[in-house]
Parts: C-alpha cells; sequence; structure tokens
C-alpha cells in the first residue's frame, strides 16, 4: 500500500458548457418567438417563459431584477420553464443538469472540470495505530505539476473487517495534526486560522498537535468499523478574502487576476477538493467505494452539501450545522442572512450571489434544491437547540421541502409531520437531529452521524 494510487477521472458531466462560466450578465435580444408570445400570459409566466428562453437560447443568465419573486422555497420538481417535472427520467435528463447549472452560476460559482489525472501516493502507513484497531496513512493527493497545491490527506482505516470499509470524508479547520497525537503527522505550511490550538501568527505550531481528537473523535468511528478521510481546508484554498494564494489562480485564463460574476469561491473549492480526495479513495482497496459518506461542521457543512449534490459517488451527506449558503433556507427569517453572509465573508459565493442580498426571495431555487439534487442519495441534517444563528428550524423545512424528488425516485424522504425531540435522531432516508448545546462537532454528533451510517448502510462493524 505504499506505492502510488494512479487514478485517472473523467470529467463529470454535470459541468456546464465553459461559454456559461464567464458569461457577465444576460443581453437581452428576445427571438421573434418570444415577441409573438400570446399576451393574455399571466405576467407571472410570463416572466418564466422569458427566463428560461434567455437562458436556453443564449446560455445567458438573467439578473436577480429580472426574476420572478417566490416568498415560498421553490419545488425542485417544477422546472424553469414551469412545468412539473413528472417522471426519473425527465428529473435526470432534464432538471438535475438545470439545477446543477442554476446553484452554480448564481451561488456558488462553476466547478472546473475533474483534472485528467489524480495521482495519490501514501507517505507513510502504521498498522498499529489505536492500539492496533487501525491503519494510519499519510496520503499526498495532486493532479498537476509542482506548483499546484496537494492535498495532505489523513486516512484511518479498522483493521479488524472482513470486506472493504465505508469511509467519511471531510475537511477539517485546523490540520489533521490537531486531531491525533501523532508526531509524523505533517503540520500545514500555510495559513491558519487565529483561533486554532497551537496557532503562533497564524502558522501551525507543534502546540496544536492533538488538542481537536473530540471534534472528529476518528476512534470512536473505527470502533464502529468505519474509516476516516480528511485534510485541512487550506490545503486547497486559505480561509481569507483573497483568491491569491490557493487553487483558484491555477484555474483562470490567461491574464486573468480576478474571478469573473460566476467563478468559483472558496465553499466550491473545498468541495472540489473533496471530489479530489475521493478520486484518491475509490483506488483504495481497503475502502468500500460504494458507501462514501461526506461530513462537515458550519461553513465545512455548507461544502459537503454542495460536494455530494455535485458528485454521485458520495453515497450519503451529512452536513453539520450548515446554517446560511448551505442548510438553511436563504428565504429565511431566523439567523444569518444572505446579505449578512456576504458581507462578511465575501469570498465564499460567486458574486453573482450578491445580486440577492436585499431580495433572496428572487433566487430561482432555493437550499432544497441542492438536497434534492442528491436523492435518492440519504442526507442529515444535524444541529443544537442553541445555534439559532444556523436557523435549525428552517433546515427542517428545507428536508420537508426536497420531499418531493425523494419520493419521484421511489426513495421515501421524510415524514412532513416530524418535529425533533432533543437528542433523539430521526433517521428516514431524510434525517434530522438535534441536540443540546452550542455550535460545535462532538462526540453526541458523530454517535448521530454513525447511527445514521448504520441505518442507510447497514452496519459497518461485522
Amino acid at each position: 500500500m505504499n506505492d502510488a494510487h494512479d487514478t485517472t477521472t473523467e470529467t463529470s458531466p454535470l459541468e456546464a458548457d465553459p461559454a456559461m462560466h464567464t458569461a457577465t450578465g444576460p443581453t437581452f435580444r428576445h427571438s421573434q418567438a418570444m415577441r409573438e408570445l400570446p399576451r393574455c400570459l399571466p405576467l407571472a409566466l410570463l416572466a418564466v417563459v422569458l427566463v428560461t428562453s434567455l437562458v436556453q437560447a443564449q446560455d445567458k443568465y438573467p439578473s436577480a431584477a429580472e426574476l420572478p419573486s417566490r416568498a415560498e422555497l421553490p419545488d425542485p420538481l417544477v422546472a424553469l420553464d414551469g412545468h412539473r417535472i413528472a417522471t426519473a427520467d425527465e428529473w435526470n435528463a432534464q432538471r438535475r443538469p438545470e439545477l446543477k447549472k442554476l446553484i452554480q452560476h448564481y451561488m456558488y460559482g462553476f466547478l472546473p472540470p475533474a483534472p485528467a489525472k489524480v495521482l495519490g501516493k501514501v507517505e507513510h502507513a502504521d498498522k498499529s495505530y489505536f492500539g492496533g484497531k487501525a491503519t494510519r496513512k499519510l496520503v499526498t493527493v495532486s493532479w498537476g505539476g509542482p506548483e499546484m497545491p496537494v492535498i495532505n490527506l489523513l486516512l484511518v482505516t479498522p483493521n479488524q473487517r472482513s470486506r472493504p470499509a465505508p469511509v467519511f470524508v471531510g475537511v477539517n479547520f485546523c490540520g489533521n495534526h490537531t486531531l491525533v497525537n501523532d508526531p509524523l503527522v505533517p503540520l500545514p505550511k500555510g495559513w491558519i486560522y487565529k483561533s486554532c490550538p497551537g496557532c503562533a501568527n497564524e502558522v501551525a505550531t507543534e502546540e496544536g498537535r492533538g488538542k481537536q481528537i473530540d471534534v472528529w473523535n476518528l476512534e470512536m468511528a473505527i470502533d464502529r468499523g468505519y474509516a476516516v478521510a480528511t485534510f485541512y481546508s487550506g490545503d486547497i484554498d486559505p480561509d481569507k478574502p483573497d483568491f491569491t494564494d490557493g487553487v483558484h489562480p491555477h484555474y483562470w485564463k490567461p491574464g486573468q487576476k480576478q474571478p469573473g460574476p460566476d467563478d468559483w469561491g472558496t465553499i466550491a473549492a473545498w468541495s472540489w477538493g473533496i471530489h479530489r480526495a475521493i478520486d484518491y479513495l475509490v483506488s483504495d482497496r481497503d475502502l468500500d467505494s460504494k458507501r462514501i459518506a461526506v461530513v462537515g461542521h458550519s461553513r465545512l457543512g455548507k461544502t459537503s452539501l454542495l460536494a455530494a449534490a455535485l458528485d454521485d459517488r458520495i453515497a450519503l451527506a451529512i452536513p453539520h450545522q450548515a446554517g446560511c449558503g448551505g442548510t438553511a433556507p436563504s428565504r429565511g427569517k431566523v439567523g444569518e442572512s444572505v446579505k449578512q453572509i456576504n458581507d462578511r465573508f465575501p469570498h465564499w459565493f460567486c458574486d453573482e450571489f450578491t445580486q440577492f442580498n436585499d431580495d433572496p426571495t428572487r433566487l430561482p431555487f432555493d437550499q432544497n434544491a441542492l438536497v434534492a439534487l442528491c436523492a435518492p442519495r440519504p442526507v442529515l441534517f444535524s444541529n443544537a437547540v442553541e445555534d439559532t444563528w444556523a436557523n435549525p428550524d428552517g433546515q427542517l423545512e428545507v428536508l420537508k421541502a426536497a420531499n418531493g424528488a425523494y419520493q419521484l425516485l421511489g426513495a421515501g424522504g421524510i415524514d412532513p409531520q416530524a418535529r425533533p425531540e432533543v437528542g433523539r435522531l430521526i433517521d428516514s432516508r431524510l434525517g434530522y437531529f438535534l441536540r443540546g448545546g452550542k455550535h460545535s462537532m462532538n462526540a453526541e454528533d458523530w454517535k448521530a452521524f454513525l447511527d445514521f451510517a448504520d441505518k442507510q448502510f447497514g452496519p459497518a462493524k461485522n
């Protein structure tokens, strides 16, 4: 297992036409057919028809002001042209690709295609981890020349098993070294958050080692039969309001100095990084490529939901306390707003998203669309009672508003009458968990994550 793993990946079919990536705004030259639309059409329907015609005919997108306002969460089963999706074939052939383009153009920015080749090199392996219960691998995941960023992946896999292990994958905040007491796990080389343990002048130090063991609870996952793979977010893009020291500049056009209006933001970049980690994971024979679960907390929960929406290799998604821009409705009246998140973190989303700062009701989708894109795969939203900034009640409504896509695909969903009890996991295909406490990720959360994965995958422990 010390040999490099060469994984050739195909360009994902979700990628939009490159011409759409650089659109700076709509050009409204109405066709003769549009000018001849019946005058009796209701204004709302007429607006939908005009919007759809512009997107389909010109590969351009209207501004927020030209989109119809909807106070309710838009139904993912209603296409942009206003007609209702009635079959699974129609959903997969038309509406899913349409939604993927809309969420990228108006909110996250377009992810670049997958690299032609992704390399995974196991730098070090220790089969005696956690008292012999696990194997720890340090893997360098790369896809370009020496100037391209790489992912430093920490992977722990249970030793006691009769088949490949299911695996949780996700991004961490402060570096792999904080999650284990292991002097061989390298420190992040660049910028880290000031709030990280052992941080000195925004640089990681030895003092941070093992200080966040209780955040990711790797040994708990091992004891339940699950592998865990994680990497530091800054490997892909440091969480700063610029695009100079991460992956973004490597995908700009010649002469480009800053992102275009719908070029990918930092959350999209982190999601893309998860996809690259999965390129390696599906090649590792110790892991079950059909049972990959993505997990993340807060802004990295937003990341995990987007990653799952755009990559069907992810079999289960757990965006934990992801809030606005993740699991809470953009149209929500509780907690963080679209304007607040864009003002505070202008690099997370694409510039097009700022059009909706003052009126998110004009978004042609809401976060239930991302959940619907995951259908029929399981999704768990998890929250805390005191974390009202993340709008836990609104998140439950987002799940329920994705039910239609799950039912269309015969996958159930969540009981429309479901009401959470604190500490009790709702483990339906669309799941929900609410615990006491505040904004954090801890052992109680991980027990719920593992219980949900057991229910959906079948118990991992043999």
